[in-house]
């Protein structure tokens, strides 16, 4: 009995099941992904994680489907002898295909994650002191200070007034400002879409748009000590009018702690004490 094309085959189907299976994952998983899309930045990364889940279905179904098809059709016939396959030299044609096609997947990735990144200002990550890009129009600054182990949010165009909790106004571009006081922290507030290092004695900018109101959790995610799991804060985005009267009594009730702070600045001595003098 001759053998069938197995390779022919193979590619059949594995070729009607990515053109089958990729709109269906792109269309009932990819609305779900995270972080959400509370920001653009989170909108925008919801994108990114379609694109990457549609680009690995195709991969992850040959894996798959290869492993499946070999196990029915290369197995040992039972009761038959142990023998050791046919000895396999190489395929050139195997060899350049797979080259090929995992080169173009790894530089196209690379050629649009770089592209995303620079069309939307970093895309919510840390971009350090000098961002490369940076969003047109006004923008509200907000300094993150990460210390052990807490994160403290300062406002310097309003006084410098510093919070425990932070909020933001729906509908405005926010300069993220994150530094430590002490050890490295990461300031990570998933459903913004925000991810950045505090580092010691650098200003890491990210920029975030929030465009829904509600809640949002902030968790630091870089080990920097025994309590690090229990370095977590909710915060909150609402409305512009909201945000204006919560400004202003935030002004009033931290007036003594904001007198003992010293003038903002983009970092601080690492100790804690000195900031207080």
């Amino acid at each position: 009995m001759s053998e069938p094309n197995h390779a022919r085959r193979f590619a059949l189907i594995w070729g009607i099941a990515s053109v089958v299976a990729t709109p269906l994952v792109i269309v009932l998983l990819g609305p779900i992904l995270p972080p959400g899309k509370s920001t653009e930045q989170a909108a925008g990364q919801v994108t990114d994680n379609t694109v990457l889940l549609g680009m690995a279905t195709p991969v992850l179904l040959l894996v798959v489907l290869y492993l499946a098809y070999s196990s029915i059709y290369f197995r040992q016939p039972k009761g038959g002898a142990v023998l050791e396959g046919p000895a396999v030299r190489g395929d050139a044609r195997v060899q350049t295909t797979w080259i090929i096609v995992t080169t173009a997947l790894v530089l196209s990735l690379a050629a649009y994650g770089t592209a995303r990144l620079l069309s939307d200002n970093g895309a919510g990550s840390g971009s350090g002191p000098t961002p490369l890009t940076v969003p047109k129009g006004p923008k509200l600054p907000v300094q993150v200070i990460g210390q052990q182990w807490a994160f403290t949010y300062r406002y310097p165009t309003y006084g410098g007034v510093e919070v425990p909790h932070l909020v933001l106004p729906e509908g405005k571009m926010i300069e993220l400002h994150v530094t430590s006081l002490d050890v490295i922290h990461s300031f990570w507030a998933r459903q913004l879409g925000v991810k950045a290092d505090a580092n010691p004695q650098v200003d890491n900018i990210a920029f975030v748009e929030p465009t829904k109101v509600g809640a949002f959790e902030v968790r630091c995610s870089e080990l920097c000590g025994l309590w690090h799991g229990e370095m977590f804060d909710h915060g909150r985005v609402v409305t512009q009018a909201e945000f204006a009267t919560w400004i202003q009594q935030a002004q009033v009730a931290y007036a003594p702690a904001t007198k003992a702070l010293p003038p903002y600045s983009t970092t601080y001595l690492p100790e804690p004490t000195r900031r207080g003098g």
